[in-house]
């Protein structure tokens, strides 16, 4: 009875141990399975490192062509490399990384962000795009499984979005889509150097006929994906990580001149002056309350409707980001007095109607203030509503990935719009697009507060494997 005893005793014991020690070994299985030493202590070692890569001393700024811009691809190139992909520069200075996977004829994926930056920006607007995707893919060659994929996968750094250079956003997808004018390359910057002169700057030597020769053939293209951060709060109040994108809104860029009589602070009495701060002034506090309040301008007639205007009063915003005069003194009334306006909104309907009745009012204040105005409009963008079969692929990867990382069921992944413009915007010219939004803190955005969770950007690198997995 003894010596069953302690058989049956070490019998139980061995279990016990063999039980924990397989409990530790699914543990381990399942953080290989995950990744995190590509998708996420690397991925965000090179998120922090391709921050660095600045054109000014105390903050982070790259834009279109300029060196810090050059540097930046050239490292990103080499992180295609590593992760397998065949690369090359194009005529407008997009990176591109490609796998061509078991069927090269195949249509080809297209997963990209950009690469340039805003003044005094953060280090995920564009960057978290292009880093996961090629995280997820090195993940693929770890395993594998990259030269599996049942089509090509493309990956590209766009050289420019943001516009801060050039004032003209998407000139790389754009380019890519078939949709920028040749008229584009003659573009300045403020110091005269057009975009062509800035390519030529980096031995890129783009003519007319090259440019129309970047667009990419709809037909050779089966979709484009594109991970953002959300640039607002809406994922961290719901206490999501990852988010699909239904839409975004449309917009459009305003520059406005407005011109008076410039004198002497001290002796053009307040009667007599045609002061043009002043009317940008005045104008400014009117833009801001139509697009706080369209309902209080905009009537139901044949440029509005109730559905307009209910779209309005929830998707409408508006912004005067940069104002400048001369003679800039502060003795001096000023002669002219220019400033941007940003407006956008997801009805495009809407947006017209909103720039129609800001255009009445702003040459009906001029009239009244003796100031002369002209606007022009910069850069014009319709809403883009994502495609249905995409974002529901998207959703369950994400939804796999989070199920993945905490081994519970998941709630409903949610589903946003964007405020903001991204390059899938000009790639849906293209193709059918998708996007999934990342939570970052606080939602802020286009700032050196700009944050995004460690845990967060590896569950966009799982969520873009899954996909690829799931749907390539």
């Amino acid at each position: 009875m003894a010596i069953s005893s302690s058989i049956l005793f070490c019998y139980l014991l061995f279990s016990l141990i063999s039980n924990v020690a397989s409990s530790f070994m699914y543990s381990d299985d399942r953080r290989d399975v995950l990744f995190p030493q590509i998708l996420k202590e690397e991925a965000v070692t090179r998120l922090d490192e391709l921050g660095k890569v600045s054109d000014a001393n105390g903050y982070l700024q790259r834009t279109f062509m300029s060196p810090a811009s050059v540097r930046a691809g050239n490292l990103i190139r080499q992180w295609m490399e590593d992760a397998g992909l065949r690369t090359w520069v194009d005529h407008l200075g997009n990176v591109h990384g490609r796998v061509e996977g078991l069927n090269a004829s195949a249509q080809a994926l297209l997963i990209g962000s950009h690469l340039d930056t805003v003044v005094d920006a953060g280090i995920f607007d564009g960057s978290l795009g292009i880093i996961t995707a090629i995280s997820a893919l090195k993940v693929l060659k770890s395993t594998g499984k990259l030269g599996k994929l049942k089509r090509p996968v493309e990956v590209i750094a766009f050289s420019d979005e943001e516009g801060v250079r050039f004032q003209s956003t998407f000139l790389g997808s754009a380019a890519l889509a078939g949709i920028l004018p040749v008229s584009a390359l003659r573009v300045s910057d403020k110091s005269g150097v057009t975009v062509l002169d800035a390519l030529r700057e980096n031995s890129i030597d783009i003519a007319e006929e090259s440019l129309l020769q970047l667009k990419y053939d709809p037909a050779s293209v089966w979709g484009y994906i594109e991970v953002h951060i959300e640039q607002g709060p809406v994922l961290e109040w719901v206490g999501f990580p990852l988010g699909v994108v239904q839409g975004i809104a449309g917009q459009t860029r305003l520059k406005v001149t407005l011109r008076g009589s410039q004198g002497h602070a001290g002796t053009v009495p307040m009667s007599m002056r045609q002061d043009p701060m002043t009317a940008a002034a005045e104008l400014i506090v009117l833009l801001e309350r139509l697009c706080k309040h369209p309902k209080d301008f905009l009537s139901y007639d044949g440029r509005s409707n109730g559905s307009t205007l209910e779209s309005l009063s929830s998707s409408l915003v508006c912004t005067v980001g940069e104002i400048s005069s001369w003679p800039s003194a502060s003795n001096v009334i000023p002669g002219e007095v220019t400033f941007t306006v940003d407006l956008r909104a997801i009805d495009d309907a809407g947006r017209e109607t909103v720039l129609y009745e800001l255009s009445n009012q702003l040459y009906q204040i001029c009239e009244k203030r003796s100031v002369s105005c002209i606007v022009e409009r910069k850069h014009d963008a319709n809403a883009v509503m994502c495609d249905a079969d995409l974002s529901s692929q998207l959703k369950s990867a994400s939804y796999a990935a989070l199920k993945r990382m905490t081994g519970a069921t998941q709630h409903e992944i949610p589903v946003i719009m964007s405020g903001a413009g991204h390059d899938a915007m000009a790639m849906s010219h293209l193709t059918k697009v998708g996007m999934l939004f990342v939570r970052c803190r606080g939602g802020i955005s286009h700032s050196p507060a700009e944050h995004v969770l460690d845990d967060d950007v590896w569950a966009a690198g799982l969520a873009v494997l899954a996909f690829l997995e799931t749907h390539v």
